[in-house]
């Protein structure tokens, strides 16, 4: 049974449907504190909420104690739905555009007043009324997934989407525990004493003056980009940029110095005392992910870098007194899922139990780990030149249905044609410009410059469909991972988020559980089962192993390198 909620004259309405969205009973009226009661109520294993936006509905539940086990979320299914290649003739995906196209209007939970402390209320919501109606919604999205030509696909897709909006919910919730003091320390010992924001720090200061004289340019601003890359071209240096990975081939005493304090200026702008002073709380970090906020299906953050935490600061991530970080990631996720999606079992079978780069010398293919490494980046982004571009043919030879795969999304993506994860994310097309350009450059009007031009964006877009395919279905792994473990903790945990064992950060291929010490390994084999659950439900049968590195610690820094 699905549960339809929508907001309307000020109350909630909850409309039931079956699974095939015909009316299942008399719709219910409710006051809006009362949504967390009804929830408990009539949460069930057999009950799928549907709403509008999971950040619009869920904090209000997570706030009074409660929790649900599944849902639809409409905005992350239309978002799917209106480019997806195989729904590409549905009325969702030609419909005029409305507020689920629009970015959400969150919930906003206001904590109650003295006056208030004895109402039944424990919170109110400030949020408008729905102006799309979501049984229609509901409905046009069954339509649209049953239309299509991968209706089994699409289907595991929207599920995993929604399963990730509330796992990104809890954990905004509950929060990843941070250490002020510690994070204090370590900022002190790596910038020197706090100081007033704009001014530069006196380890700053004193790299910056190393980098002034190495440079002989005394007045040099080192947070300049333009007056640095200026001044390494005076000393005759006949750089491009500043950028890290060019900078580092170059023999020059201040090369050293320089990229030092390109590194302690991130730490102090991205995770200084400003961050600190914004983003901690009540002792938590608490991310704002935006669940398929990047066009491949990863997940981005809004604000406060929750899609990366530099090591310098990780050692502020302390769990709770009786309390453990159950860390984990995943060893080479989008090679494997290549090997996966591609039928490529000689791919597959080097991975089989062991670092799958390390198979792949095994294989013959190349000599060194590193040149493995290597060339399997360069056949997924694309790489012709360099080292990484100079090996890939080796792979081909070695792992031909793997390369074909990738190298087939490249010719799509160069002809501007859409390609598709494996549960069918669909990739955009480039902009209408692109294709004029493209038109015209082949004209008799054309040049050979004009040829070359195009010509050259073909290939970067290609580079980038290419890439699409594999990261868009590592992020559905992901995606599946999350939602079995989360399924696992609140089979054996059904409580609040917070009282027992709890998802409290992810990136991409490595979440962090935080649990109490006296369940952590238990944890620890739920996210490898997990795991295992995630390879069968996208890939059945194919002989693919996903092995994990899983560490139970008291602080985060304790489970890196």
């Amino acid at each position: 049974m699905h549960l339809v909620l929508r907001r309307v004259d000020g109350g909630v309405l909850a409309t039931p449907l079956t699974d095939a969205g015909a009316a299942g009973g008399e719709p219910v009226r409710l006051d809006e504190p009362g949504l967390p009661a009804f929830v408990a109520a009539h949460d069930a294993p057999g009950v799928r909420w549907v709403w509008d936006d999971t950040t619009r509905w869920y904090p209000a539940v997570l706030a009074a104690g409660g929790r649900v086990g599944r849902c639809v979320d409409l905005r992350l299914g239309r978002r799917v739905l209106r480019s997806a290649l195989a729904a590409r003739g549905s009325a969702l995906a030609g419909a005029p555009a409305d507020a689920l196209d629009a970015p959400v209007a969150e919930a906003r939970v206001v904590r109650p007043t003295q006056a208030q402390l004895f109402d039944d209320a424990l919170f109110t919501a400030s949020v408008p009324d729905d102006e799309v109606d979501p049984v229609a919604e509901f409905r046009a999205q069954l339509a649209a997934v049953a239309g299509s030509n991968a209706p089994g696909a699409l289907r595991l897709l929207l599920t995993a989407e929604s399963a990730g909006a509330l796992v990104a919910a809890e954990i905004l919730h509950a929060g990843l525990p941070w250490r002020a003091d510690v994070h204090e320390r370590l900022l002190e010992d790596a910038l020197g004493p706090r100081v007033p924001y704009g001014v530069r720090p006196r380890r700053l200061e004193e790299i910056a003056a190393v980098v002034r004289d190495r440079l002989g340019d005394p007045g040099l601003n080192p947070d300049s980009p333009a007056d640095v890359l200026k001044a390494l071209r005076r000393t005759g240096l006949m750089v491009t940029s500043t950028r890290k990975w060019e900078l580092q081939e170059i023999d020059h005493p201040v090369i050293e110095p320089l990229l030092e304090y390109k590194r302690l200026a991130r730490l102090l702008t991205a995770n200084g005392w400003t961050w600190l002073d914004d983003w901690i709380r009540d002792g938590r970090f608490h991310p704002k992910y935006v669940v398929g906020g990047v066009v491949t299906g990863r997940w981005a953050a809004d604000g406060g870098g929750a899609m990366q935490l530099p090591k310098g600061i990780r050692g502020a991530v302390v769990a709770d007194p009786g309390w453990k970080l159950v860390v984990a990631d995943a060893a080479q996720l989008e090679p494997r899922v290549l090997a996966a999606m591609s039928g490529d079992r000689a791919m597959a079978a080097a991975g089989d139990g062991r670092d799958l780069y390390d198979g792949v010398v095994a294989s013959g293919a190349v000599e060194t780990r590193q040149q493995a490494k290597l060339a399997m980046l360069g056949a997924m982004y694309g790489a012709t030149q360099g080292e990484g571009g100079r090996l890939v043919p080796r792979l081909v030879r070695a792992f031909p249905q793997a390369l074909d795969l990738v190298e087939r999304a490249a010719r799509a993506g160069e002809r501007g044609e859409p390609v598709t994860t494996l549960l069918g994310r669909t990739s955009p097309v480039p902009e209408d410009a692109w294709f004029e350009a493209r038109n015209q450059a082949y004209t008799v009007e054309g040049t050979p410059a004009m040829q070359r031009a195009v010509e050259s964006r073909a290939r970067s877009w290609g580079r980038f469909t290419r890439n699409f395919v594999v990261q868009g279905t590592a992020a559905e792994w992901a995606l599946a991972w999350m939602g079995s473990l989360r399924s696992r903790l609140l089979a054996r945990f059904p409580g609040a988020v917070t009282d027992g064992p709890h998802l409290v950060f992810f990136v991409h291929d490595e979440i962090v559980v935080h649990a109490p010490a006296e369940h952590a390994e238990w944890v620890a084999t739920q996210i490898r089962e997990a795991a295992v659950d995630a390879g069968r439900l996208l890939f059945q049968d194919f002989p693919v192993t996903f092995p994990l590195s899983v560490a139970v610690v008291g602080a985060y820094s304790d489970a890196k390198d």
